[in-house]
């Protein structure tokens, strides 16, 4: 599998995965992007290969919340293989970076054609709803420090990168608590000499420590994803 590419792409068999990027453009990331629209006439469908991106989810007029984070291993748009539009999500890039992108359309034409892709994307489908039942349990049973640890492996896990730009505010927002509490969490990992931050930049120094001090939902993450894609 390539380092440097999309792994759902990757799983491919070579006759399949060529006759996809065919229809796919390469196209580059910015941190100000939004990269999903649910009012888009036309559905794009986005492999990512560099950084990684979260999908928040508002209600009423509470701050977005974050419901999934996608990196190379995954897609963004996959309803559109069920018929739907994509739901009205707010996806928030974390990182510069570049992504294969193919139109609705087409990706749905690819889809009838390739039983491969079809069996890959239906697959990463459970593997999504896996992991948003195991997010609404910690999100209600385990405490901020455990929840931050976590989030920061699954962050570190898809930067590809021990240093990644992240803001106090927007880990606040991802986890849906206060800043205070996050200040509070992250400044224990830091004496404990699991992370350094410093004006939005956070670097893991010990991810071993930082694996230990995660809720179990991270474990149980990766080994929804080992189960059904692994």
């Amino acid at each position: 599998m390539a380092a440097n590419e999309n792994q759902l792409i990757e799983m491919l068999p070579g006759a399949e995965r060529q006759a996809l990027l065919v229809h796919c453009e390469s196209v580059e990331l910015m941190l100000a992007d939004t990269v999903g629209d649910s009012v888009l006439p036309v559905p794009q469908v986005y492999f990512p290969v560099d950084g990684f991106v979260s999908l928040l989810t508002s209600v009423d007029r509470h701050p977005g919340l974050e419901t999934a984070m996608v990196g190379r291993e995954g897609m963004l748009g996959h309803e559109v293989a069920l018929g739907r539009m994509p739901p009205a999500q707010r996806v928030l890039l974390q990182g510069n970076g570049r992504a294969w992108r193919v139109s609705g359309p087409e990706f749905v034409r690819q889809l009838a054609s390739s039983p491969a892709l079809r069996h890959c994307v239906e697959r990463y489908m459970c593997t999504q709803l896996s992991q948003l039942a195991i997010a609404a349990a910690c999100l209600r049973f385990h405490r901020i420090g455990a929840r931050l640890a976590r989030w920061l492996l699954m962050g570190h896990d898809r930067a590809h990168a021990d240093s990644f730009h992240v803001t106090h505010e927007l880990l606040a927002q991802m986890l849906g608590v206060r800043r205070v509490g996050i200040t509070t969490a992250a400044g224990a990992l830091q004496r404990a000499g699991m992370i350094e931050y410093h004006r939005g930049t956070l670097r893991v120094c010990n991810r071993s420590a930082l694996e230990l001090s995660a809720c179990s939902c991270y474990a149980a993450d990766q080994q929804a994803y080992q189960r059904l894609l692994g």
